[in-house]
C-alpha cells in the first residue's frame, strides 16, 4: 500500500527553522515529481513547494522564496522542505504529496498520493 508519511513539524518561535521530512513506502516515488502543501483553519489548502522527479527543477509559493527549501533522496525515497525565518502566518498543517508526472505542479488536482500532514505553529 502506497503511504506518504511526514514528520518533524512542531511548535517553533517567530524567527526559528524546521526540516520536515516526508518518507514513503509502498511504492517507488523518486520517479515522481513531488510537493508540499499546507493548510492553516478556515483556509483553502496551498501550493507550498515542488520538485521535478530529478530534483533539478523546483518552484516556489511567493510567500516562501529564499526562506524554504525543498530538496529529495530519491535513493532513501524521502523528501524535505527546509524552512528558516518561519513567521506566524507559515502556521499551518504541512502536507507531503506525490504526482504521478515528472515535472513540478502547483495544483493539488495534480498530486495522487497524499500524507496526514504534521502540524507547524509558529508563535510570535
Amino acid at each position: 500500500q502506497e503511504q506518504l508519511v511526514e514528520s518533524g513539524g512542531r511548535l517553533v518561535q517567530t524567527g526559528g527553522s524546521l526540516r520536515l521530512s516526508c518518507a514513503a513506502s509502498g511504492r517507488f516515488f523518486g520517479g515522481y515529481a513531488m510537493g508540499w502543501f499546507r493548510q492553516a483553519p478556515g483556509k483553502e489548502r496551498e501550493f507550498v513547494a515542488a520538485i521535478n522527479w530529478s530534483g533539478v527543477t523546483t518552484k516556489y509559493t511567493d510567500s516562501v522564496k529564499g526562506r524554504f527549501t525543498i530538496s529529495r533522496d530519491s535513493a532513501e525515497n524521502t523528501v524535505n522542505l527546509q524552512m528558516n525565518s518561519l513567521q506566524p502566518e507559515d502556521t499551518a498543517v504541512y502536507y507531503c504529496a506525490s504526482t504521478l508526472g515528472f515535472d513540478v505542479e502547483v495544483s493539488t488536482t495534480r498530486y495522487h498520493y497524499w500524507g496526514r500532514g504534521t502540524q507547524v505553529t509558529v508563535s510570535s
